[in-house]
């Protein structure tokens, strides 16, 4: 039998890749960054756009390097943004999201608090990329968001979790390495498919009710596969693929997130349809 390093270094070569290209070398972490207009908790909604926008970072990510881009955008058409660091390891500077995912989503519930007090408003809109477009489905389900959430707008989320392109298929032939990954990073445990979160999450339906739902995906999604299955079943779910809005967009999981206009012009769809206006591949420059 191999060592069980030897058997685990596919799967951590491929965590490291994901977190390299999430996180800049040359990136603070910061809880807020002000000089891009978001985090500013002197920000009261418009009538045009009356709900705050709380952006909820993925996996490796955090409160500021996962929305360099994103936010200014949605700052820039009038939003109040707020972003937030989560799911922290003892010891891991940068990189969070590796904590458990109910805890995670605990630390969610406490910052919609605490951003909703300052707005002076009753309900959020929730923006998540990866794994932050699936946790806030647990706070929804089960820590009492769905009377403060009006939207969650996932994009390329882990719905129902992930094999990593199959990877994830092979820890069950070795005795342990399960286990293993739990005790180190609890948060990526959580999000393989099947894993108990995942089941319990899903359980009774993919939705609760007055929550408007939009999940934004693209086929080239190398993390969160197989791609269809980042997408949700209810009555009040908007479905996306990205390719079907541009067919030339190459984004994968970690553009769409962190790069992409067109995703990000579908974004501001969601977070107001009632004047919504198509997404074309002109959108890059909207």
């Amino acid at each position: 039998m191999l060592p069980w390093k030897r058997v685990l270094r596919p799967l951590s070569a491929l965590l490291l890749a994901a977190a390299a290209s999430l996180a800049p070398a040359t990136a603070a972490h910061a809880q807020s960054a002000p000089s891009s207009g978001w985090n500013n908790y002197s920000c009261k909604p418009s009538a045009a756009h009356p709900r705050p926008v709380v952006l909820v970072h993925g996996t490796f990510g955090n409160g500021t390097d996962n929305w360099l881009a994103l936010a200014p955008y949605l700052v820039d058409r009038g939003y109040c943004v707020f972003s937030l660091d989560y799911g922290q390891l003892p010891g891991v500077p940068l990189f969070d999201g590796l904590g458990p995912i109910d805890k995670s989503a605990a630390q969610l519930a406490t910052f919609v608090d605490k951003v909703l007090a300052a707005t002076g408003t009753p309900k959020a809109d929730l923006v998540g990329h990866s794994q932050g477009g699936m946790m806030p489905r647990w706070y929804l389900k089960f820590l009492g968001g769905a009377s403060k959430v009006n939207a969650l707008v996932g994009i390329a989320p882990d719905n129902h979790g992930t094999t990593l392109d199959g990877l994830t298929q092979l820890l069950p032939y070795f005795p342990g390495a399960q286990d293993l990954l739990t005790l180190a990073t609890p948060g990526l445990a959580d999000q393989i498919a099947g894993s108990p979160f995942v089941t319990k999450l899903n359980q009774g339906g993919d939705t609760v009710p007055g929550v408007h739902y939009t999940v934004i995906a693209t086929k080239y999604d190398e993390v969160v596969t197989p791609y269809r299955t980042q997408f949700l079943d209810g009555p009040d779910v908007h479905n996306v693929l990205i390719q079907d809005k541009c067919a030339l967009d190459l984004s994968e999981h970690v553009a769409i997130g962190l790069t992409d206009r067109v995703t990000y012009h579908e974004v501001t769809n969601a977070l107001d349809p009632a004047h919504a206006t198509p997404t074309t591949c002109a959108s890059v420059v909207g």
